[in-house]
């Protein structure tokens, strides 16, 4: 993590302070975070048979600094190859520490300090809202996300981020939102709730989107020493794999509904067809999404989130919904 003044300043004549914080938070990349846990809330629900807020406003919450800290943090440690993109593409998007718009040390700062808070509100909620394993699982969930790229395990720069981000946002995050709506009386970390066979299917979802963030930044991430899974296999095997971890998805959502009475086969159906929908367009946009063809990429992203994104709220208020309308 080299925080040393290789960057220009932010120039504070060309946007206002919040337009800069806001900019570096990266809001529409927020569903990442925020529509697994809403996932992990309806689960929780449909395992104690309603939807409570109190836990439902918490775990949003606390995912709110979490994302921060991951945020932030990555931006720190990615800033040296954010620089190469930059200087090689420079019609690309700027990059919130090369371009001044921050400087390094109150981006690590600000990062570092939502991280605290976050395992601080973790350890005040196991009182609050009596869920005694919430800092450990917090705990955990900020530890995978940590490994992604901080030192010393730097995953995604070792080979292997992808997996973690899979783990992160297709299990962890939703267990951990789970837990905090329907976790009453829960005697260990262990404790599935009774929907949790969907999380497999939503594992392979993460991990098509984990491989798919790769593809915008090839050549950088090369250059800077990262082994992605683009890096490592090339852009046509990341489109492939990606492509079919959807279909993997949704085949696993099916028999997660025909294994476990928990689960309604319409509840997966529906949310099923939805990534299939969007699979569609993402194969039209396929041949066109190459190495180092941006505008392209962004657009075959654009349909994979609506993909997933839309999918896994369909399947949150489906699950609950028939919970809470025909038990």
């Amino acid at each position: 993590m080299n925080l040393s003044p290789q960057f220009p300043q932010p120039k504070s004549d060309v946007v206002s302070l919040y337009q800069r914080w806001r900019f570096a938070l990266k809001p529409a990349s927020w569903p990442k975070l925020f529509v697994p846990a809403f996932l992990g809330q309806a689960i929780g629900a449909t395992h104690r048979g309603g939807l409570d807020l109190v836990p439902a406003l918490a775990g949003m919450a606390l995912t709110f600094f979490m994302l921060v800290f991951i945020v932030l943090l990555n931006d720190v440690v990615d800033a040296d190859v954010d620089a190469i993109k930059r200087r090689r593409f420079p019609q690309t998007s700027p990059k919130t520490i090369p371009d001044g718009i921050l400087p390094a040390t109150s981006v690590w700062l600000v990062g570092a300090v939502a991280g605290v808070i976050a395992l601080a509100f973790a350890w005040y909620c196991e009182g609050w809202l009596n869920r005694p394993h919430t800092l450990a699982a917090t705990s955990l969930s900020l530890t995978l996300f940590s490994a992604y790229s901080l030192w010393p395990v730097r995953l995604n720069y070792r080979g292997g981020g992808e997996l973690l981000e899979m783990v992160g946002t297709g299990f962890a995050l939703p267990w951990l939102h789970a837990y905090l709506q329907g976790g009453l009386g829960v005697e260990s970390l262990a404790w599935l709730p009774r929907p949790w066979a969907v999380l497999v299917g939503m594992m392979a979802l993460g991990l098509a989107s984990a491989i798919a963030s790769g593809l915008s930044d090839e050549t950088s991430d090369r250059e800077g020493g990262k082994r992605t899974f683009v890096t490592m296999f090339g852009n046509p095997m990341a489109r492939r794999v990606t492509e079919a971890l959807l279909v993997v998805g949704v085949i696993a959502w099916i028999g997660a509904a025909i294994a476990s009475p928990h689960v309604p086969l319409l509840a997966v159906l529906v949310p099923g067809g939805i990534v299939l929908w969007h699979r569609r367009t993402m194969l039209a946009l396929s041949t066109s999404a190459v190495t180092n063809a941006f505008e392209p990429q962004k657009r075959y992203k654009e349909a994979l989130h609506k993909a997933i994104w839309s999918g896994a709220q369909w399947l949150a208020m489906l699950l609950l919904g028939l919970k809470v309308f025909f038990g």
